[in-house]
């Protein structure tokens, strides 16, 4: 009988996920763009025995200058650095399939699955944002559905790419003077709504076949897409009940899509606040909020909730004429958890930005090392979760704290994994089947 156990994925942000981060005598304000920062997070998340790491993106300046280090270095160059710093743990990176082109970012993961022998994984977003858009010479965002309508075909393309080559298309005959077999490349040849791809990809098939495929959209375009196509979904709730019924939902709906629903992960983000005492792990957290310059939050909420600036007053609590979620173009879904959170608990604009400031809308869990593991395992034994994204207020401390404190207690409970054992791949850690090459697949037979 195959024991279940946690998936654990390490979310790192430049100095932590709390906005206020940086701020801290511990913190270095330029790690952002240090190699070295990454390399040393990397190796800790491996000696955790953590499944995968994961960098977000985006192709725009995030936030002001003032408010925290901003700018980031591109993931896949950094992760393909980090391959050669590390043996074991997955590579995720995030990028977009509304600013990108198929053919490219197909070849960046192929290349990257290459050089970490089988540990690249592809975090896959439409991209919100009218500043995003701008930037590609477009005056605003495209739709929700749009955004999601290109994903799909984007993703069909991709898929076609990693394909083109067959696993024994490299003969490598020296005798025969033969290197490889023609008959063995299938170019795309694809034409369609958005994009029109002739050419085989190349770069050879990869050790996974190709990277594991990462949503984190929750919407209803969101889900669907998951459902067809993800292999693990980051996601955020707040409570366990709210994160029982997304679990169920996504489930089911991979089970009507025709998916095996074990093939797909849901891993919901926490922000664990440790201290050796809950009243010392209540400080730290007051300590990170102490440090939130109100300014800054209020303005970026505002553009989160698409009102005015000036329309927020900190002490009262959200306006009640908010836009409906159906009228969002942007991130929907965080939306929709943000204004649940702020009405459910009444939350003042100033409470609000308290709770948002550690994990923007993820679970923030203030506690001891015991507390926080029984809190990953209440929701990963009641149907709520196959692992969780970490997401460290303050780094390298909180990851340090988690991997030293956390991990064992996991591991002592039967939960998670004490060494990496003989799966090398991304997908085998995600225990799931190397993916057949869909030009090699029997087409089904006619009735």
């Amino acid at each position: 009988m195959t024991v279940r156990r946690l998936h654990l994925n390490a979310f790192l942000m430049n100095t932590g996920h709390h906005e206020a981060s940086w701020r801290l005598p511990e913190s270095d304000p330029y790690a952002h763009v240090d190699l070295q920062h990454y390399v040393n997070l990397a190796r800790t998340a491996e000696r955790g025995t953590f499944d995968s790491l994961f960098l977000a993106d985006g192709p725009q300046l995030w936030s002001s200058l003032a408010q925290r280090p901003a700018g980031a270095l591109e993931p896949l160059t950094l992760l393909t650095a980090l391959a050669t710093a590390t043996e074991h743990i997955g590579l995720i990176a995030t990028a977009s399939t509304s600013y990108n082109s198929p053919y490219n970012l197909a070849r960046k993961f192929a290349s990257l699955d290459i050089i970490s022998g089988g540990r690249a994984g592809w975090n896959i977003v439409t991209t919100a944002g009218a500043e995003a858009a701008r930037n590609f010479g477009l005056d605003a965002e495209p739709a929700h559905a749009e955004r999601y309508a290109r994903a799909a075909e984007f993703l069909d393309v991709a898929l076609k790419l990693w394909d083109s080559w067959e696993d024994d298309a490299i003969v490598a005959d020296k005798a025969a003077g033969v290197w490889g077999d023609d008959g063995k490349i299938h170019p795309p040849r694809h034409r369609g709504t958005y994009f029109s791809v002739a050419g085989a990809l190349n770069v050879p098939r990869t050790p996974q076949g190709y990277p594991l495929l990462v949503q984190a959209g929750s919407s209803e375009d969101g889900k669907a897409f998951a459902a067809r196509y993800a292999e693990a979904v980051f996601t955020a709730q707040q409570t366990l009940a709210d994160a029982q019924a997304f679990y169920a939902d996504l489930k089911s709906r991979t089970a009507r899509a025709g998916r095996d629903p074990g093939h797909i992960k849901v891993l919901p983000g926490i922000v664990p606040v440790l201290g050796s005492t809950e009243a010392e792990a209540r400080a730290a957290e007051q300590v990170l909020e102490d440090h939130i310059v109100h300014d800054h939050s209020v303005a970026r909420l505002e553009n989160l909730l698409q009102l005015p600036a000036g329309t927020l007053e900190l002490d009262r609590e959200l306006p009640a004429d908010l836009p409906p979620e159906s009228a969002v173009e942007g991130a929907r879904s965080r939306y929709a958890l943000v204004v649940e959170l702020a009405r459910r608990e009444r939350l003042t604009v100033r409470r609000l930005i308290g709770r948002l400031g550690g994990g923007r809308g993820h679970l923030t869990f203030a506690g001891t090392p015991e507390q926080v593991a029984d809190q990953i395992e209440i929701w990963f034994t009641q149907g709520a979760a196959d692992g969780f994204n970490i997401m460290p207020p303050v780094l390298p401390s909180g990851l340090d704290a988690f991997v030293e404190h956390v991990v064992p207690r996991l591991r002592a409970r039967g939960l998670f994994r004490t060494e990496y054992g003989p799966r090398r791949t991304l997908r085998e850690r995600y225990g799931l089947p190397r993916p057949a090459n869909q030009y090699l697949t029997p087409a089904p037979a006619l009735v």
